[in-house]
């Protein structure tokens, strides 16, 4: 069950992680010029995430929110220039996108080690593979020989990747837009298993302030209840909770089982659940492991 999810999640990250603008890529393309690069990025990261868990999670999103981009290029990577206006000051990076200085680390110590052979792209790519496997989930071999793009697009940021308030249309549009179908957003969402979200980014669930002023009836409200008092209808907007309340610093498929109890922290969860079928079939399918009659199609 866990491993068939788990494989999902995996390929999927190799969809998003294998795209680069140019040339060909391959696990071994640092085989010779820079032998040490994959153990030396993983020595980083595994330091970095014991010293705190939640950073597997930041590492894995900056690599989502730089792939939706341009590709992965490290587009994101860039700080803005007299040419560049950066990423990170985007909606969906502003005051959340964190861990740039662990990759700092990492390029630094590559840098030593093998001077300008070793992409930030790589770098990036590589350092969300082994969070996701410090944390408990699957590995797989990262595609290498990515280049870095020399300047960054902040529409880009803002239009392409998916805010947390999304519909399930919105999310399957900006994900077809990378190349990507249904079961790669239900897997690729399951990366939430991990991480925090800030109240911002979930309030209108609490109290539906753009709608009728009732709660969000996808919403259990116990659960709901739980939330409010550290996320209310004003201030407190950067507050944190955890995406998985079940097992938040373990990679396993309990957001799958939150969503079906009602519990998805996000509106762009639930709606796995309660607004397309093919999603519905694969949430089911990624926690209970059961076997679909038919492929699910949109």
């Amino acid at each position: 069950m866990v491993h068939f999810m788990s494989f999902l999640i995996a390929f999927s990250l190799i969809a998003v992680s294998g795209k680069a603008s140019s040339g060909f890529l391959y696990p071994q393309f640092y085989d010779h010029s820079c032998p040490r690069a994959q153990a030396m990025v993983k020595s980083v990261v595994a330091k970095a995430v014991a010293k705190e868990t939640r950073m597997a999670a930041s590492l894995l999103r900056l690599l989502f929110h730089d792939c939706f981009v341009k590709g992965c290029d490290a587009s994101l990577l860039l700080d803005s220039s007299g040419t560049i206006t950066s990423e990170k000051r985007s909606n969906p990076n502003r005051n959340s996108a964190r861990g740039f200085e662990v990759l700092d680390g990492i390029k630094s110590a590559l840098e030593k080690e093998c001077p300008q052979t070793v992409s930030c792209a790589d770098i990036l790519a590589l350092a969300a593979r082994d969070s996701t496997v410090l944390t408990g989930g699957p590995s797989w071999e990262v595609p290498l020989g990515r280049r870095d793009s020399r300047s960054a697009s902040l529409s880009g940021s803002n239009n392409n990747i998916p805010p947390p308030n999304s519909t399930f249309q919105t999310l399957l549009t900006k994900f077809k837009l990378q190349g990507l179908d249904v079961v790669d957003l239900v897997a690729l969402s399951g990366s939430h298993t991990i991480g925090d979200s800030r109240c911002t980014s979930f309030r209108q669930r609490l109290y539906n302030q753009s709608g009728n002023g009732q709660p969000d009836n996808t919403l259990d409200q116990s659960y709901a209840a739980q939330l409010r008092p550290r996320c209310p209808r004003s201030g407190g907007d950067q507050n944190l909770f955890v995406l998985d309340f079940v097992s938040p610093t373990k990679f396993d498929n309990a957001y799958y089982k939150n969503i079906l109890a009602s519990k998805g922290l996000l509106n762009s969860d639930q709606v796995l659940l309660t607004k397309n079928k093919a999603s519905m079939e694969l949430v089911n399918l990624y926690f209970f492991g059961g076997q679909l009659s038919t492929w699910p199609t949109t």
